[in-house]
């Protein structure tokens, strides 16, 4: 929908996400949840860190390769799909032995105690200790 948007604005320094907005509000009312907005910002924001959108200043646009992906992909033709071949003697790595598996075992963190629960003879004894050192 952001892309379809993004073609039929086609505005050179791209669109912002409130004309994107309208523009879906406009086309696809019926289907849109109550809260697409905050769903668009976040589509947008991730589209943008992958690459598929372009952020100018607050405005998004799409990426060349995007753009040129789409037009391709009109007139492109299908290709075969690939079989996996599988080597015979091919030695396995990656393998794990047992020993490797197994857990390690960690000994509990003593907790400490807030100094508000800790006892006033716990108090006496360390400043006994701190002065005879």
């Amino acid at each position: 929908m952001i892309k379809d948007a993004l073609l039929a604005l086609n505005e050179k320094s791209g669109s912002s996400p409130y004309a994107i907005a309208k523009f879906m509000e406009e086309k696809h009312k019926a289907v849109l949840p109550a809260n697409f907005r905050k769903t668009l910002a976040m589509q947008l924001k991730n589209s943008a860190a992958k690459g598929k959108l372009v952020k100018i200043r607050a405005s998004y646009k799409l990426s060349t390769a995007t753009a040129k992906k789409s037009t391709a992909t009109v007139t492109a033709k299908p290709k075969k799909p690939r079989t996996k071949t599988r080597s015979v003697n091919k030695p396995e790595t990656g393998k794990k032995t047992p020993a490797a598996l197994k857990p390690k075992k960690s000994t509990p963190a003593k907790v400490k105690q807030p100094r508000s629960i800790r006892s006033p003879a716990a108090r006496r004894a360390k400043k006994a200790s701190a002065a005879a050192v």
